[in-house]
């Protein structure tokens, strides 16, 4: 349909614009369309797909998630559930509005289908997602809410400021997901490390009780190894969290295609089919470790149906897609949406 073929070439095809500039107008166009119900209601029928199923105490009209860092500041809410999307984190935000890394910060893989971006957190603030969920509502699927440390904030008082975003914005949430695991923002992985999870977990979990407890999961890199990974599950046991979502991009540049080494050499996170292995093999070992009694959403490299099946096989219960939907369009989340039908 021509929606479908306006989204195809989506944010990070090649072209003459720069690639955030093509993000941007996508967004605008789809920030219009949640305001015209007949055409959402066009789109639903086109693209929904319900096959509900309930995770970490949260009912999902279908598995598929709209990964953080597509909305931030949740400008097309309305928007992704007629496009097939069962639920949508957004995110990742930070207390203090902040304008990210300079440009340019994204960069398309075309011969590898994936992106390198080094975005840096670029946000309005929580007060402002908090202000326009308040005044537009939320979404009529599950919300997710990713926060992460304003650059400006040292580690040292990183916890205060993830606890005043997670009081902002928890009227709000479905859930919340800690981010520690972005590249993008310097020392935020120091975060990943026993001591100062705990701390920072404790805190949030305590904050979280005392507002009316919402679940808080945490997103975890591709480059932990295994016993770091294995300490880290130890950690969010011990402070009682929902789930893992697994996984964040990587520092990593394996798997390239020859055409895109020119690129390789670029800081940032990179995403899309080059991480699938790993991120498949992350959510193998959060399965195998916690015996299945963590739920975990597995994100990383999905670019087809069966991508999504091979991720519910190796222990995650919900998927999300991010790069793959930027490249392929809406029809990506229709085809994981039939292929996971009935799935269990």
């Amino acid at each position: 349909m021509l929606f479908e073929s306006l989204l195809r070439p989506a944010l990070y095809r090649l072209s003459a614009d720069d690639p955030e500039v093509v993000h941007e107008r996508t967004l605008r166009a789809l920030s219009t369309l949640s305001g015209v119900p007949p055409v959402l209601s066009a789109l639903r029928g086109c693209y929904g797909v319900d096959d509900p199923a309930t995770v970490f105490g949260v009912r999902f009209p279908n598995r598929v998630g709209l990964a953080a860092g597509m909305d931030k500041d949740g400008r097309a809410l309305r928007a992704w559930p007629a496009l097939g999307f069962g639920f949508v984190e957004v995110g990742t935000v930070t207390r203090l509005p902040q304008p990210g890394n300079p440009k340019p910060r994204l960069f398309t893989l075309a011969a590898s289908d994936g992106v390198i971006n080094r975005m840096g957190f670029n946000n309005s603030g929580a007060e402002a997602l908090a202000h326009r969920l308040a005044r537009q509502g939320k979404p009529s699927v599950p919300l997710g809410i990713s926060i992460g440390k304003s650059k400006v904030v040292p580690l040292e008082e990183a916890v205060a400021d993830y606890r005043a975003s997670l009081r902002a914005l928890h009227p709000y949430a479905d859930y919340f997901a800690i981010n520690v695991s972005s590249p993008n923002t310097p020392g935020l992985r120091a975060l990943q490390d026993k001591t100062a999870l705990a701390e920072l977990l404790a805190e949030l979990r305590s904050t979280s009780d005392s507002l009316g407890s919402t679940p808080l999961l945490v997103k975890v890199a591709p480059d932990l190894t295994d016993s770091a990974l294995a300490e880290l599950l130890e950690v969010c046991d011990a402070n009682g969290v929902a789930g893992i979502i697994a996984t964040n991009t990587t520092l990593s540049r394996d798997g390239l295609a020859p055409a895109d080494q020119p690129l390789a050499g670029e800081a940032g996170g990179l995403s899309g089919r080059p991480v699938a292995a790993r991120a498949l093999e992350v959510v193998r070992f959060v399965h195998r470790h916690t015996g299945g009694t963590l739920p975990v959403i597995g994100v990383g490299g999905i670019f087809s149906g069966q991508d999504a099946r091979r991720m519910l096989d190796a222990g995650a219960s919900l998927v999300q897609v991010y790069t793959g939907f930027a490249l392929k369009g809406p029809g990506l989340v229709r085809e994981i949406n039939r292929t996971l039908a009935g799935w269990r």
